[in-house]
C-alpha cells in the first residue's frame, strides 16, 4: 500500500477490523518512512454488472459514484456514512443478484425510494437531480406526492 502522504511503498497494518456488517475489512495503517497513519477499506469486487444508461451506452458500475451522489442530496442533514453504507451494500446486493445488466432507471428508483425512507429533505434533493425537475410545477407535484 503506498502512503497517501509522502507516497512510499512501506506500510505495515497496525489494527484490521471487520466493518460493514461483514462485508468489509477496515485496516488502520502506518507509513514506515514517515510515520503518517492512514485508514483503508477492503470490499468484494460489486462492479461485477453494467449500468444500462437511458442512450442504450453501458458502464461499469462505480460505488463512489454514487457515494458521491447520495452524499450531496444528504449535505448538511443528519445521515450518518453507516446509514449511506447500509443503502448502498443493500442495494448492491439487490442489483448483483438480478443479471449482469441494471439500467439506470433501476438504480435511480431504488435510490430515491431508499433515500424516501431516509430523510425526505435529501430525497427531494436527489429526485430533483434525477428527474430533471424543468420548472416549479413539477417540483411542487413531487412535493405533494410526498405529502401524502
Amino acid at each position: 500500500m503506498i502512503c497517501p502522504k509522502c507516497k512510499s511503498n512501506g506500510t505495515r497494518v497496525l489494527d484490521s477490523r471487520e466493518t460493514d456488517g461483514n462485508r468489509a475489512v477496515r485496516r488502520r495503517r502506518e507509513c514506515e518512512d514517515c510515520k503518517h497513519r492512514f485508514t483503508t477499506f477492503e470490499r468484494a469486487d460489486s462492479s461485477k454488472f453494467l449500468i444500462v444508461k437511458k442512450d442504450g451506452s453501458r458502464e461499469n458500475y462505480d460505488r463512489e459514484k454514487l457515494e458521491r451522489g447520495l452524499w450531496t442530496a444528504c449535505e448538511k442533514r443528519k445521515i450518518t456514512e453507516e446509514q449511506i453504507s447500509k443503502i448502498l451494500n443493500d442495494l448492491e446486493e439487490k442489483w448483483a443478484n438480478s443479471g449482469k445488466e441494471v439500467s439506470s432507471k433501476t438504480v435511480g428508483e431504488d435510490l430515491m425510494n431508499a433515500l424516501k425512507g431516509l430523510d425526505e429533505v435529501a430525497y427531494i434533493r436527489f429526485a430533483s437531480v434525477y428527474r430533471q425537475f424543468k420548472d416549479i410545477d413539477s417540483f411542487k407535484k413531487e412535493l405533494q406526492k410526498l405529502s401524502k
